[in-house]
C-alpha cells in the first residue's frame, strides 16, 4: 500500500500545490520534467521553486533523477494529495481515517463527511505499468502515456459506470472523483471470498449476484472483471464493485465477457460450496442474463 499522505496535508502550503500541479501539468510530455521548465509550468519563480522542490521531495511527493538534465515526477504520494486538495475545496471530505482495503490496482480508505464514505485511488500502472499498457484500450494511441493518465483514466471509466449503474444496479453509491480517486459510498458487509454462507442461502446468493449482472447487463454495461473478491455480501443483500474494466454491452467481445464473468461466479461457487450447486450449463446461464430472462440456476442444470 502506498503511504497515507493525509498527515502531510497540514503541513503543505499552496505554493507546494502549485509545484505539485506543475509537475503534474508536465508529465503529460515526459516521465521526469526538466528542472528548468517547472517556473513556467507551476508559475513561481526559480528562487520558489527551488524551496518547494526541497519541501516536496523530503514528504516524498515527488522524486528527482538526473539524466540528460535534471528531472522530477510525482510520487503516488504527491498525486494522492492533489486529489485530496481538490476533494477538500469542494467540501467533499473533511479528514482521512484509516484502511479499507488493499488492492493489486487500489487503495480504498475511509473518510469521513456528512457520514462515512470510501476513498478509492486508483494504482493501475504505478507498479505494473506495461501490463496496464497492454491490457488497456484507452493507452493504445499515446506516444507517451504515463501512470498518472492510466490511474485517472481507470477512476474516469470507473466513475462513469457507477453513475449509470446506480441505483439500478447494487454498486456503491457514487459520490465524487477527481484525478485518480472516486468518492463512494462504503460497502456494507464482507467480500464473498471471506464470507461462509449457510447451505440453504448458497443458491439463493449466486441468484442475487447473477441478477446484478443482468441488469447491469439492461443498462448496458458489462463487469468484465468478475470474482469472488468484488462481491460484497451482507444481511440486506449483495454488492458489485470494481468497475474500472466494464465495457460496454455494445462491445465486440461483450457478450463472451459476460460469459466469462458467469464462469468465474459458478467456478468459485462450485469450489467452495460443491455440495450446494447442481451441474450448470454456463452458457446457458450467460445468455439468460443477457436477454433479461435470468430466475435462477436452478433452471439451468
Amino acid at each position: 500500500m502506498v503511504r497515507n499522505v493525509a498527515g502531510v496535508m497540514a503541513e503543505l502550503e499552496p505554493e507546494d500545490f502549485y509545484l505539485l500541479s506543475g509537475v503534474e501539468q508536465g508529465m503529460r510530455f515526459s516521465e521526469w520534467v526538466n528542472r528548468g521548465k517547472l517556473p513556467e509550468l507551476s508559475n513561481l519563480t526559480s528562487e520558489e521553486v527551488e524551496y518547494r522542490l526541497d519541501r516536496c521531495a523530503t514528504r516524498g511527493l515527488i522524486e528527482r533523477k538526473t539524466i540528460q538534465y535534471e528531472g522530477y515526477t510525482l510520487t503516488a504520494e504527491g498525486y494522492d494529495a492533489l486529489a485530496l486538495r481538490t476533494f477538500s475545496k469542494r467540501d467533499t471530505i473533511e479528514g482521512v481515517g484509516a484502511p479499507l482495503g488493499v488492492g493489486k490496482e487500489s487503495d480504498v480508505l475511509e473518510v469521513q463527511s456528512y457520514r462515512p464514505l470510501a476513498l478509492k485511488f486508483h494504482r493501475e500502472g504505478y507498479t505494473n505499468f506495461r501490463e496496464v499498457m497492454r491490457e488497456r484500450d484507452y493507452a493504445s494511441d499515446k506516444q507517451h502515456v504515463s501512470w498518472l493518465y492510466t490511474a485517472r483514466k481507470a477512476a474516469e471509466r470507473e466513475y462513469e459506470a457507477l453513475e449509470a449503474l446506480y441505483p439500478e444496479v447494487s454498486v456503491p453509491r457514487p459520490i465524487d472523483q477527481n484525478r485518480h480517486a472516486i468518492v463512494m459510498a462504503k460497502l456494507e458487509g464482507v467480500e464473498l471470498d471471506r464470507a461462509k454462507l449457510p447451505d440453504e442461502q448458497v443458491v439463493g446468493v449466486l441468484d442475487l449476484i447473477l441478477r446484478e449482472l443482468a441488469s447491469a447487463y439492461q443498462v448496458g454495461y458489462v463487469h468484465a472483471d468478475m470474482s469472488e473478491y468484488n462481491v460484497a455480501v451482507s444481511e440486506s443483500g449483495v454488492t458489485v464493485f470494481d468497475w474500472p474494466q466494464a465495457v460496454s454491452t455494445d462491445h465486440d467481445n461483450a457478450r463472451e465477457l459476460l460469459a466469462r464473468d458467469v464462469s468465474n461466479l459458478v467456478s468459485y461457487f462450485e469450489r467452495k460450496y460443491p455440495r450446494n450447486l447442481p451441474d450448470l450449463d454456463v452458457d446457458s446461464v450467460s445468455e439468460s442474463l443477457a436477454t433479461d430472462d435470468f430466475e435462477t440456476v436452478r433452471n439451468h442444470a
